[in-house]
């Protein structure tokens, strides 16, 4: 058996959460394969909103197992926080979530190195979560993390305070930051008796020896393609890589074992914080965007930044990714347009093109547009695809020439039964 995934196109914030969910009872395992706290995946579910950070989208489905992968960054206390939500709604979770030994322990000195270093850059921030992501994935790659395998060591401690020590002698370069470790320490200590008591598995061995078995395998990613830290909008970037060949290194799979790649993009574009945006809105249309899509971070609470859908930028993505079917999520936000649009190209110095810039954050590009008529009508009320307005089909269709593939879901609404199969 393979490995499909479902990852974001955009700049995250694209309804993976809900389409993992919907798509999780066709599987037997549902992996997050990297990130951490900094990607707040929303489902709509028992008539509310409810937002995971780290556990996997398929939590919500009984028979499922639910694996927290190697290339996942956690912080015991967000998780713990997940699984009191989880525990809220009367769901069992302790034999259905297993964590691998190798996900990256994130501290509470990291967090404040995150911030250190964001407020720091002064008007040049990233736009960082402050969620400690960063530093924990500089401290992997320094070969100096604590792991969650980790935590059943007798040397964990010994190993917690040296780390501590090395990241208070860094914080001693931020003169302005005030810091108080010991203020979150409690907190996050006390939170590592229940990660303790999750099953801890040797995740390599353990799905791999599941795909052997026949059983089949669902990866989630985290944020979205274009904040993947080699081939995103770098610098603006997350710090682990959100395309599918992270999965091989998140899950400790071969790319061989990779199977359908699932797209996900919004019917238009978003971001949150910092970084190019080239088909941004500045004006009363993106502020329309934002308030009919609801666009505010899951994790943060911040506005998102909207735009109109940018082709060459989601054929940049499905190039990377290998995508083998996309899925269309919010249409039903431009139910409210008498007309919207669509950049099919860009407009640079040297010409038209349709490609990315190496560095599009010191790139001049103004996007070349096509419009489209909107339908005027709720979307949410139709289960069929035949049964959508012309002018909607008019769009899906226009966006699988372009984009050279097909579209498999349309999502017409927050719930899980608004979703229509297209098939063909």
């Amino acid at each position: 058996m393979n490995v499909d995934v479902i990852l974001g196109l955009q700049w995250g914030d694209e309804g993976k959460g809900k389409i993992v969910d919907y798509l999780a009872p066709k599987y037997d395992i549902i992996c997050r394969f990297q990130g951490g706290p900094n990607a707040g995946h929303t489902l709509n579910l028992f008539g509310k909103t409810i937002v995971l950070h780290t556990i996997p989208s398929g939590i919500f489905r009984p028979e499922q197992i639910n694996v927290i992968g190697g290339g996942v960054v956690i912080d015991p206390v967000t998780l713990l926080k997940e699984l009191e939500v989880l525990e809220s709604f009367g769901i069992d979770y302790q034999n259905r979530l297993l964590v691998s030994k190798k996900a990256h322990l994130i501290l509470p000195t990291h967090r404040l190195l995150d911030k250190a270093s964001e407020v720091s850059k002064g008007v040049a921030k990233i736009g960082s979560t402050l969620r400690g992501i960063g530093p924990t994935y500089m401290d992997k790659t320094g070969r100096n993390g604590l792991r969650a395998g980790d935590l059943f060591n007798e040397n964990f401690d010994k190993k917690y305070k040296t780390l501590k020590e090395k990241h208070l002698g860094i914080l001693q370069m931020y003169p302005e930051m005030e810091v108080d470790p010991e203020e979150d320490e409690k907190e996050w200590f006390d939170s590592l008796d229940i990660l303790r008591n999750l099953h801890s598995i040797d995740s390599e061995y353990y799905l791999n020896q599941a795909l052997d078995s026949g059983k089949k395998i669902l990866a989630e990613g985290a944020q979205g393609s274009m904040l993947d830290i080699d081939f995103g909008t770098y610098p603006y970037v997350t710090s682990s890589n959100t395309i599918s060949a992270g999965v091989c290194t998140g899950l400790g799979i071969s790319p061989k074992k990779i199977g359908e790649v699932i797209g996900i993009t919004k019917a238009y574009c978003t971001r949150v914080g910092a970084g190019p945006f080239p088909t941004e809105l500045t004006d009363s249309q993106g502020e329309k965007l934002r308030n009919k899509g609801q666009e505010f971070g899951a994790t943060t609470g911040r506005p998102r930044r909207c735009g109109w859908l940018d082709i060459p930028q989601l054929k940049y993505t499905i190039m990377i990714n290998g995508v083998t079917q996309l899925a269309i999520t919010k249409i039903d936000v431009l139910d409210h347009f008498d007309t919207f649009k669509a950049g099919y190209a860009y407009q640079s110095d040297n010409g038209e093109t349709t490609r990315l810039p190496f560095d599009l954050c010191s790139s001049s590009l103004s996007p070349k547009w096509i419009t489209f008529p909107g339908w005027n009508c709720d979307l949410a009320q139709f289960r069929k695809y035949s049964e959508l307005p012309a002018e909607t089909h008019n769009y899906v269709e226009f966006l699988e020439k372009k984009l050279e593939l097909q579209v498999r879901m349309i999502s017409t609404g927050p719930g899980r039964e608004s979703l229509i199969l297209k098939q063909g």
